[in-house]
């Protein structure tokens, strides 16, 4: 649905986006997700035809946004990070003014039942006849993630959609968005990392205008980790089970996680697609130790992210290109 070839956006000097590429397929929610300054709100400006790449391709549902962008353009719904209302309008009249534009060879009928259904969509239909310049801030982001929905587009592109929202404003957008899921295509910007845990199924990390990773979260701790890691807690009084640990075939790698009263937690780094799990529980039992917690950890996205946003930007960041080709 969504297609960037080797993008590339630079304002004199400054190169905003850095030769990036990464697809969509239909129906997912991609999460953009960098430090500030990273490149996303180029990269949505560019996707959406609001700004020219200097460099590259952006196809969107099939139309290259610079070669027929009406015919792009059509096709996406978008939330800049400042949702565009008019304040002297109120929420009814401000969708159907959108919805004017947007569905010009529509009848009147059609689109007041249009506006009707999405504002009950986001949640919006008890703000009807509220002007716009009196909405909260969740509000507005409501309103705003409306006028994206009103034509019913294949893709929405929403930049920062919960930024300033309190927390259970963020929970109800987050569950709007999710629920968009299959019927649209949805990418997301956003530096918060619960964001993407949360919503999105797959993530582009970007640091300094390139693409660091394309994957899921759980293909990225796979990936970056190449191993697999286990936690066991021990209650050994007396004894140093690091060497017996150690010592069970597929371990790689025994480190001190926590220690509590009497007994101690063990991280094991194990060989890639390797259980060891039985094993170690043989090897702690056969030794009359208490076997009290054993379970698989995985780095965090939070982890994921440090690690690939505060590495030095190489010209061919990690796994990019082979993933974006894929």
């Amino acid at each position: 649905m969504i297609e960037v070839q080797h993008l590339t956006k630079r304002y004199g000097p400054v190169t905003a986006v850095d030769n990036i590429s990464f697809r969509v397929e239909k129906g997912q929610i991609l999460g953009l997700l960098g430090p500030n300054g990273a490149g996303k709100s180029t990269t949505m400006r560019i996707l959406t035809g609001y700004m020219p790449a200097t460099d590259g391709k952006a196809i969107v549902a099939g139309y290259d946004v610079f070669a027929k962008p009406i015919e792009a353009k059509s096709r996406i719904g978008y939330l800049p990070e400042t949702p565009p209302l008019y304040p002297d309008m109120t929420v009814r009249e401000y969708l159907t003014f959108v919805a004017k534009i947007k569905m010009k060879k529509t009848s009147k009928a059609e689109r007041t039942a249009r506006v009707d259904a999405v504002m009950k969509r986001t949640f919006v239909d008890d703000m009807a006849k509220r002007h716009c310049a009196k909405l909260s801030k969740g509000y507005r982001q409501r309103v705003g993630l409306a006028q994206a929905l009103i034509h019913d587009p294949e893709v929405l592109v929403l930049d920062e959609p919960t930024a300033g929202l309190d927390p259970k404003q963020i929970i109800e957008t987050r569950q709007i968005i999710k629920s968009l899921a299959g019927n649209h295509t949805v990418v997301l910007s956003t530096h918060i990392l619960p964001e993407v845990v949360q919503t999105c199924q797959s993530v582009v990390i970007l640091n300094k205008g390139k693409v660091m990773a394309v994957d899921t979260p759980d293909n990225l701790t796979r990936q970056l980790r190449g191993s697999s890691s286990l936690y066991v807690q021990v209650d050994a009084p007396g004894n140093d089970p690091v060497d017996t640990l150690a010592g069970v075939p597929g371990v790689t790698k025994v480190d001190i996680a926590d220690r509590h009263e009497g007994f101690v937690g063990y991280e094991l780094q194990t060989a890639p697609e390797r259980d060891v799990r039985r094993d170690v529980a043989r090897a702690v039992v056969d030794r009359g130790w208490g076997l009290l917690e054993m379970r698989p950890t995985r780095m965090s996205l939070e982890d994921i992210f440090l690690q690939l946003t505060t590495q030095e930007v190489k010209d061919e960041p990690k796994d990019a290109t082979e993933v974006a080709n894929a």
